[in-house]
């Protein structure tokens, strides 16, 4: 079978962030705002002599050559900086088509010269052409002379009026103390004219910024209509990203297997799967536009994590498939690197394939939606006899209890002479799940009173389900080799 040509492929595929077709050179120049698209954005294609519904037409009645020339003296007419397109003629099933191809500019920002810079810059979202704001025109200025966001110094706030614990604590966790010289290294902070600042990168892990937050959502159904459970974490990153952790956990059926005395749960969706797309929203976010922020939606057959700012400096979804990385955040992904919470720049999107591939799952869809990038993990459904925890048991265990098959499967697994009740139950998945928390965070997380906790606590202890490691401040609750 003969192989399709490559741009018949693309055309087939239809219009998108990088490929445009038209009939013909429309005569109000309008064309030009999508050349100044792509050339602001991924780069891209505008075909001449392709229909809307994908029929390769031609320009047979045309002068094609005459048309080249006339193309490139309306871009040097009309564009500022100077944009040189490459122009050329294709020949597809003896359909001649005419190609206006961009690469992503050096230059940037692009911008009609009769507009101005302010009003005259367009990006290419979806497959539409989009005037810029002035911060987003600032964004492609800080491209262009390769300056992130976050390594930027914020001179309005004092850095001694900031508690930096939160980072020396997870610096000292890994054996890394956070001294001076390394926030300077870092970029963390920097020296202007003998003064130390915190830059964006320091305040966004702290969470000093109102903006830099994860709301998580559950809905019942597919659909947004009815919300089921709802929270919103602030705080600095670290915190941010266990606290939204823990709310999908809660929120996921857990199978369990029995083999001998030994019981493994498993959830639906390989966790180290939702962790990486989750690392990946927090890391490469555009904090920049700060009307924006991640949010995660539990559905009934879908986990989503959506992230604001789209593919980063150009990236296209097929490079990223691929395994190219471009970094937004360069202070916040060094912070990470060095952490140990990424490992090679690019291999996430891989590893989440194979992570679900392993679980014999469906595989996840990442997508760009207009300058948001979208994961969705499609919800596995077990069989009753396989739930251990069923969805919403955490939250709904509170109102309702837990229907008698997660009752079985869970205080099966507990000496018989210690039955949970089914009010006790959703402390202890919390506890199994992340040991380490405080009360206070248990009862937020459950929706009850930190006094509430604090009894069911108790009753765990006086019936030998759990013990205290360590001290109250840093230790850790472990549930005892009876519970399997």
């Amino acid at each position: 079978m003969e192989n399709k040509h490559p741009l018949l492929l693309e055309i087939e595929k239809g219009e998108s962030k990088n490929l445009e077709f038209k009939v013909q050179l429309p005569t109000s120049k309008e064309w030009v705002k999508s050349i100044i698209s792509f050339a602001n954005s991924a780069g891209g294609k505008l075909v001449i002599g392709v229909s809307d519904n994908r029929t390769l037409i031609g320009l047979q009645h045309f002068d094609l050559f005459e048309l080249m020339d006339k193309i490139s003296s309306t871009m040097h007419e009309l564009v500022a900086p100077t944009l040189l397109p490459n122009i050329y003629i294709e020949n597809i099933n003896g359909v001649e088509l005419l190609v206006i191809e961009v690469q992503r500019g050096a230059l940037l920002p692009y911008y009609l010269k009769s507009k101005g810079k302010e009003l005259g810059c367009y990006q290419r979202i979806g497959a539409t052409n989009r005037v810029v704001s002035q911060a987003q025109v600032i964004e492609l200025e800080r491209q262009r002379n390769h300056i992130s966001f976050d390594s930027l110094i914020n001179y309005e706030v004092d850095l001694s009026t900031l508690d930096l614990t939160p980072l020396k604590q997870h610096f000292a966790a890994h054996g890394k103390p956070l001294t001076p010289e390394k926030l300077l290294s870092l970029k963390l902070v920097k020296n202007d004219n003998n003064t130390l600042y915190p830059t964006h990168g320091l305040l966004i892990l702290l969470g000093f910024y109102e903006h830099v937050e994860i709301k998580c959502s559950r809905f019942k159904g597919t659909t947004m209509s009815i919300f089921l459970d709802k929270k919103e974490y602030t705080g600095d990153l670290f915190q941010q990203i266990e606290n939204a952790e823990l709310f999908i956990k809660n929120h996921l059926h857990l199978r369990a297997e029995v083999q001998g005395l030994q019981r493994t749960d498993t959830f639906e969706i390989p966790f180290p799967a939702i962790r990486e797309a989750l690392l990946n929203a927090v890391m490469h976010r555009d904090y920049s536009n700060f009307g924006r922020d991640i949010k995660i939606g539990i559905y009934d057959d879908i986990v989503n994590i959506v992230s604001p700012g789209g593919l980063p400096n150009g990236l296209t979804m097929l490079d990223a498939l691929k395994g190219r990385s471009e970094i937004r955040n360069t202070v916040i992904a060094r912070v990470f690197k060095e952490l140990d919470l990424v490992e090679q720049w690019g291999s996430g999107i891989q590893r989440i394939k194979e992570y679900c591939t392993k679980a014999n799952i469906g595989l996840p869809v990442f997508s760009e939606s207009g300058d948001f990038t979208d994961w969705e993990f499609p919800r596995k459904t077990f069989h009753s006899s396989e739930v251990l925890i069923a969805s919403d048991g955490i939250n709904d265990g509170i109102n309702d209890g837990i229907n008698d098959g997660i009752n079985d499967g869970i205080n099966d697994g507990v000496n018989h002479q210690a039955v949970i009740p089914k009010n006790i139950q959703p402390l202890l998945t919390c506890i199994k799940h992340s040991p380490s928390l405080s009360t206070k965070v248990f009862a937020k997380q459950l929706n009850v009173g930190t006094a509430t906790v604090e009894r069911h606590i108790k009753w765990l202890k006086d019936h030998n389900v759990i013990k205290r490691i360590g001290s109250n401040k840093g230790g850790y609750w472990q549930v005892l080799n009876n519970d399997k």
